[in-house]
């Protein structure tokens, strides 16, 4: 089974998450954060990722280092989840639409950490969460589980429509790109014999 546990300790934040890659999208959350949860959620229904995340940060500051270091420890868990990655599709991707809003998201578990982030919004907040706070979520998250990630929004009014539908294809394209090929198995998905 493809799990993980990772606890991710500092003085600003306490974050303690656990993966099953092969989940059913299961997902519970104690974060502070009720719309980064609708959002992580997305990610595991989507994703059919099982998805428990607990974080203790410095909401009184603000959502900042909570947020970031959610999205670190995610990607240390699915790094450590995924294994050697023999097998995987590696590449996934995802379009998903929500009423006028538009988003695509490619993602290749290729090693190296990489984001092109192309996402802007009307508005500073979707209720009391600050929009910018998604960028240093997806950058940690890149950073720690080593893939390349491109997210385009083509299109959108609402900041929470486009919001959700990038965390659903997110969910999707890394569902695809984790996907076990019956065809790869034991093989590594690289040219180059290494990921």
């Amino acid at each position: 089974m493809r799990r993980a546990e990772i606890t991710r300790n500092t003085l600003e934040t306490k974050i303690a998450i656990e993966v099953n890659l092969d989940g059913s999208g299961v997902c519970s959350f104690d974060t502070g954060i009720p719309f980064l949860e609708h959002m992580l959620d997305q990610v595991g229904r989507h994703g059919l990722i099982d998805l428990s995340i607990k974080a203790d940060g410095d909401l009184e500051i603000d959502a900042h280092h909570t947020v970031e270091d959610i999205g670190i420890t995610l990607g240390q868990a699915i790094l450590k989840a995924v294994g050697e990655k023999t097998g995987i599709q590696r590449y996934g991707y995802a379009y998903v639409p929500l009423d006028e809003a538009l988003s695509r998201v490619v993602v290749d578990f290729s090693g190296r950490p990489g984001l092109s982030y192309n996402l802007s919004f009307d508005r500073a907040k979707v209720g009391d969460f600050d929009v910018d706070l998604f960028y240093e979520f997806f950058q940690g998250f890149v950073n720690h589980s080593l893939i390349t990630l491109h997210i385009d929004n083509l299109r959108g009014d609402n900041a929470h429509h486009q919001i959700e539908t990038v965390f659903k294809a997110f969910g999707r394209a890394i569902r695809m790109a984790l996907a076990i090929d019956p065809r790869m198995v034991g093989v590594l998905p690289s040219t180059k014999g290494a990921l």
